[in-house]
């Protein structure tokens, strides 16, 4: 998989949030995505002991899920963490394990934000505009914006309201599981991520992209 957008690693904190605020003016919201047949997961892992993280992606096939093929890359956090900038602290090993990729990725669904972002752009935005790739945040926790109570069903959900602008949607995923924080990260409309984010929430909270990439770290850095 090739990376089309290129930019400098070393910035400081103020370098770091213009960059993303000239970045956000290229994130598509509307869908451009040609048939997805193949979804990609992303994630890292740190070890505690150090400074040291491992990478990884797992592509699925987009219909059976199972695993078509991964990669790993090991590296050094070279960025601090800073809310807001988790990009440039993850995204760099990120580069290096999807630039292993034998193919393109149809469709990547990241561990993170996409435009629900003080500066509406997160993670996932970052990775769809370095690939030129569809990109969708899904994040664990809540990071900008606040929402109504959520429905206790399987497909649920409420608006992510930040500064009046709807940036994402709280889902619940499972019946009666707490949700998740879905985005658009780049070429993909909310309605579609959502579509997609519980199509790959088959059992889990999680979709199984994220499931799959978070297992493969964990087991190497156990190792």
């Amino acid at each position: 998989m090739e990376q089309v957008v290129f930019h400098d690693w070393k910035l400081n904190e103020v370098e770091a949030f213009e960059l993303q605020r000239q970045f956000a003016g290229r994130v598509e919201r509307n869908d451009r995505l040609d048939n997805v047949n193949t979804v990609t997961g992303v994630d890292v892992a740190y070890d505690e002991q150090s400074d040291r993280l491992v990478a990884a992606a797992v592509v699925l096939d987009a219909a059976s899920l199972t695993v078509i093929e991964q990669a790993i890359a090991e590296d050094v956090a070279q960025f601090p963490y800073i809310p807001g900038l988790f990009s440039f602290r993850e995204l760099p090993p990120i580069a290096k394990v999807l630039s292993q990729l034998k193919c393109k990725p149809d469709l990547i669904i990241c561990d993170g934000q996409g435009i629900a972002h003080p500066r509406r752009f997160g993670l996932a935005c970052h990775v769809g505009i370095l690939f030129d790739v569809p990109t969708i945040g899904c994040g664990k926790t809540l990071l900008r914006g606040t929402h109504e109570a959520v429905g206790t069903t399987r497909g649920d959900y409420a608006p992510l309201v930040d500064d009046g602008e709807i940036v994402g949607r709280a889902l619940r995923t499972q019946n009666g599981i707490k949700p998740v924080y879905v985005s658009t990260g780049h070429r993909v409309s909310l309605p579609t991520a959502c579509a997609w984010t519980l199509t790959l929430c088959t059992k889990y909270r999680l979709p199984e992209t994220t499931r799959r990439a978070d297992q493969l770290v964990k087991s190497l850095l156990r190792r």
